[in-house]
């Protein structure tokens, strides 16, 4: 398949060790262990593939990056490439020093995760007492150093409606752009949906508040939303379009079309110590078992919005549906959108459900398929 074009970005997950246990986590509900993550040597040549199939831009991400003792030889290689970097991090293991030798090794952002404005409630989903302060020294660390700075907020019922502030905290903070990323229901989140979901109004209310601060703060933070796709009415192309745009390569080197991906029964992946990157992007079956639209079944087929949604999210679709080749639930085509909602409704509305924090140790049962 010579007529597919090179990857713009790559998510790479360092490692899935991480000092926070959140509950909405979006890495996979069985993580890969520190024994079997890729080298130094290994990522390095990872890095040096990226550039030669084409990659612009590297996401540092986990777990949380900074618990690898060479991330300043992996930000170097990426430097030395011209290779754009993004530090995706919790903020809470990367101290001052560090944070400058990074800067030094030739990283260029930061973003950084925030679970909500007050202290007790940030702390708690985080599963970690002092985070939330932590991650405010670090800003003022990238700030000072002079790092452009992303804050990311996931947004669930136990934050909702403290958006507002939250908006103006990420202003306070310096961050010159805010993902306001309302939980979506993969992993870790989707075993958590009856404390995570919040209800439709205020989800309406939310997004009233951000498009206000989006008009308020323009020219000063760029603020980016999506609505949930539980209530939403169209889905969205997954990474761009299944195996179009990015890649994201796991701790233990397998490369996936997107980060929820091993979900799907069957597919094959490949990984970076058996086949090189080129190899994987063009040749792997994971890759090319949805990509393009050829593979799109009724009502998606005939549908005027499929060259820019691509089918939407395949996992979604076999969480909900079933079957990853059906339509995703989030659109109102699908046989499954009415499941959906009633799925929002009915985890909203519950009350008294304890978090399933992120941990090493896989849970005792695992989300399965409605319907």
């Amino acid at each position: 398949m010579n007529d597919i074009p090179a990857p713009i970005g790559m998510l790479a997950e360092l490692t899935h060790r991480c000092p926070l246990s959140c509950p909405y986590c979006s890495n996979p509900v069985e993580l890969d262990a520190r024994q079997g993550e890729l080298s130094t040597a290994e990522w390095l040549r990872v890095f040096d593939e990226a550039k030669a199939l084409g990659v612009l831009q590297v996401h540092l991400s986990g777990g949380e990056p900074g618990l690898r003792r060479d991330l300043e030889e992996i930000v170097a290689r990426c430097a030395e490439h011209g290779i754009y970097t993004n530090l995706i991090t919790s903020g809470v293991q990367i101290d001052e020093a560090r944070l400058a030798r990074l800067g030094d090794a030739g990283l260029d952002h930061v973003q950084l995760s925030i679970q909500d404005v007050e202290i007790g409630p940030a702390d708690e989903v985080a599963g970690m007492k002092g985070a939330h302060l932590r991650k405010m020294a670090f800003a003022r660390h990238v700030r000072e150093q002079g790092f452009p700075l992303t804050v990311n907020l996931v947004v669930h019922r136990g934050n909702i409606a403290r958006l507002g502030r939250a908006i103006d905290l990420a202003a306070e903070m310096g961050a010159k752009r805010l993902e306001v990323a309302h939980v979506q229901y993969y992993g870790w989140a989707f075993v958590n949906r009856a404390s995570l979901m919040p209800e439709w109004p205020q989800v309406e209310e939310a997004l009233k508040v951000t498009a206000e601060a989006q008009a308020r703060l323009k020219g000063r933070m760029v603020i980016d939303s999506v609505t949930p796709d539980y209530y939403a009415r169209r889905p969205k192309a997954c990474m761009g379009g299944w195996g179009s745009r990015a890649l994201n390569v796991t701790p233990a080197g397998k490369v996936l079309p997107c980060h929820a991906a091993e979900t799907i029964p069957g597919l094959e992946f490949w990984t970076v110590r058996d086949h090189s990157l080129a190899d994987i992007w063009a040749n792997a079956p994971a890759f090319n078992a949805f990509r393009g639209t050829d593979w799109i079944e009724e009502p998606c087929s005939s549908c005027e919005i499929k060259a820019s949604c691509r089918g939407g999210c395949r996992c979604q679709a076999l969480a909900i549906a079933g079957r990853a080749e059906a339509a995703d639930p989030a659109c109102e085509k699908s046989a499954y959108h009415e499941v959906l909602r009633d799925m929002a409704r009915e985890d909203a509305v519950q009350r008294g459900h304890p978090y399933r924090y992120r941990t090493m140790k896989t849970p005792t049962r695992d989300p399965e398929p409605v319907g």
